[in-house]
């Protein structure tokens, strides 16, 4: 007997998931044809959620970047967008999209400082800059100070004619960017930056070693989540049509709910978001009329979870069933194979049966 190995990044399951998400997607882009007005707000609140706890996956479960700080360029990228349309008339959903680079480009001062700090104390380097944002617009008496501002009615029918009409424009815009989200993730996971992004988090010295530039990799890392949470945070505002300082900065919306969802989905996996988020509204749904006591049941869900799953619900699917929606590694398997003695010999005994022997003078070969 010998050992083929045979190497493979996907699996049947993949697959079949990879066409039924297919099939979800082009039902969640006619969704406009047969959902209500209500429907369409969920879900691009869904699209929020999922792309910031996406984001945050890769910045702590896949580079070890722990911040609680992100809801920063979810302000940055809301503040922006009103800034672009009323100060400059720029069209509401091109400025969801210029307001990405725009908070990229300030998270480059911010990681400039932040970064020379490690394990918790980062961690709270990035509420307190997140802080810090908000005291500053909190002071800026053009976009209403610590009051907040709307959105100005021509901005607003700017952007199509009818409500109809803009409730669509704004769903589609939210459905496009967690498509980009999940694919610039997954791509940037497959390529060398993911085994490097992995070595980082488990170790920084062994990730030295082997080559990994490990500042210049979180730095970029850091980059290309701060421009990507801008544009969802302005997406965020433009469905609101409404902003504040303690809206946009909220460490209990932008960030609370999205480490929730990322620990009880699984963090340091792509399924983790996607089912952390699923929860997270299902839950929501059905306690949210509780009150104060529904975050009290958050809170204590969490620590269950945490405690019989410490790899988080879609850790404990891929260690039980090999549950692996985005296949991000090759995996190695090996099928046995009989050498062809073995097989020449299998078939010599399958011929030698009993009480029936071979007659003298006749080979095995002729006889096959």
């Amino acid at each position: 007997m010998r050992e083929a190995v045979c190497i493979e990044r996907g699996s049947r399951i993949s697959r079949f998931f990879a066409a039924f998400g297919l099939l979800i997607l082009v039902l969640l882009i006619t969704a406009p044809f047969y959902g209500g007005r209500s429907d369409l707000y969920l879900l691009v609140e869904i699209f929020s959620y999922l792309a910031l706890a996406s984001l945050w996956n890769l910045l702590a479960g896949y580079t070890g970047l722990v911040s609680i700080g992100q809801q920063a360029f979810v302000g940055l990228g809301g503040y922006t967008l009103f800034a672009l349309t009323i100060f400059f008339g720029l069209p509401p959903l091109l400025a969801v999209l210029i307001a990405g680079p725009v908070a990229a480009v300030l998270a480059i001062p911010t990681a400039w400082v932040i970064f020379r700090l490690r394990g918790a104390y980062f961690a709270i380097g990035t509420w307190v800059v997140a802080e810090v944002y908000r005291l500053i617009f909190a002071q800026v008496s053009a976009l209403g100070g610590g009051s907040g501002t709307s959105l100005p009615t021509q901005i607003i029918q700017s952007i199509a004619p009818t409500r109809a009409a803009r409730d669509n424009l704004i769903y589609w815009t939210g459905l496009g960017l967690i498509v980009a989200v999940f694919a610039v993730i997954y791509l940037t996971l497959r390529l060398r930056w993911g085994l490097a992004l992995t070595a980082i988090r488990d170790s920084e010295p062994a990730a030295e070693s082997v080559g990994v530039d490990n500042y210049r990799t979180k730095f970029l890392i850091y980059f290309l989540t701060a421009g990507a949470t801008g544009s969802v945070g302005a997406l965020i505002s433009l469905q609101k049509l409404r902003i504040s300082p303690d809206a946009a900065f909220s460490v209990n919306d932008w960030t609370a709910f999205v480490i929730f969802i990322v620990v009880i989905g699984g963090i340091g996996r792509m399924e983790g978001p996607l089912i952390g988020t699923i929860v997270f509204f299902l839950l929501r749904e059905f306690f949210a009329s509780l009150g104060p006591w529904y975050l009290m049941l958050l809170g204590a869900f969490a620590v269950v979870i945490t405690l019989t799953m410490p790899k988080g619900i879609a850790g404990l699917l891929a260690e039980r069933f090999d549950l692996q929606l985005f296949p991000l590694r090759r995996r190695v398997h090996f099928l046995e194979q009989k050498s062809k003695d073995s097989t020449s010999s299998a078939s010599a005994d399958a011929l030698e049966r009993p009480g029936k022997r071979q007659k003298p003078g006749v080979s095995t070969k002729n006889m096959e």
